[in-house]
């Protein structure tokens, strides 16, 4: 059986994630404030806040195939109104969160000796938005982060990550909390919908089975064509 770690799978593409990964194998998944009371023989919650907490790594087995880092922000208005702390805790949230637990799972990823690791970035990062200068900062940094570690740690873990466009979960909430800002939305996509967190959990599934065996270092748009259609 195989072993996976989702760090924010209570809502949204975590949870849809989690979903997935119950029905192949064991999940050791947290939440912050959603809290989960389902429980089951593949699944184990932990609360946890990325920025507080210490992981409980007593609760894992000694192989882990499979971790997912899930928490996201989307902080959205103009340049001029950002403070420096904004994008400093916006980076420790998104990039150091992240970097904290692959440090403390790197042993269990390693003894495997198949293992992945996915990561997520946004559209954003590559297509200059208006007002996403702090969320671009923050997923910019973890693109070079996915890069820079598949390299380091192939052959035996992989590393990818997923950039989605605007996706119909609870983090984006305000741009979507009205079936005309719900439209308006899907006629800017060429798939004319808007994504759903089913969408991109199902990629993180695909990037953590042996099928995806062949790809490492990539950053996957799982976004309706939104970044190379016009």
């Amino acid at each position: 059986m195989r072993n996976y770690v989702v760090i924010g799978g209570s809502s949204g593409i975590g949870k849809e994630l989690v979903k997935i990964l119950t029905l192949k194998g064991k999940v050791f998944a947290t939440y912050y404030q959603n809290e989960v009371k389902e429980t089951s023989e593949n699944i184990e919650y932990q609360q946890y806040d990325v920025l507080k907490d210490t992981f409980d790594l007593s609760i894992l087995p000694e192989e882990i195939h499979g971790f997912v880092y899930c928490p996201g922000s989307i902080n959205l208005k103009p340049f001029h109104r950002f403070k420096e702390e904004d994008f400093t805790n916006d980076y420790n949230f998104q990039v150091v969160g992240a970097i904290k637990l692959i440090q403390q799972l790197l042993p269990r990823l390693k003894q495997s000796g198949d293992s992945s690791i996915v990561l997520f970035s946004t559209v954003a990062v590559q297509t200059g938005f208006n007002f996403h200068s702090q969320v671009s900062a923050s997923k910019g940094a973890i693109e070079g982060l996915t890069r820079s570690l598949a390299a380091e740690f192939s052959p035996k873990i992989r590393v990818n990550a997923i950039a989605p466009s605007l996706t119909n979960t609870s983090l984006a909430g305000k741009l979507l909390n009205t079936p005309e800002k719900v439209e308006a939305q899907a006629k800017l996509n060429p798939m004319k919908r808007v994504g759903e967190a089913k969408d991109i959990a199902a990629t993180a599934a695909f990037l953590l089975s042996s099928k995806s065996s062949w790809i490492t270092g990539q950053i996957l748009h799982v976004d309706g064509g939104f970044s190379t259609i016009k």
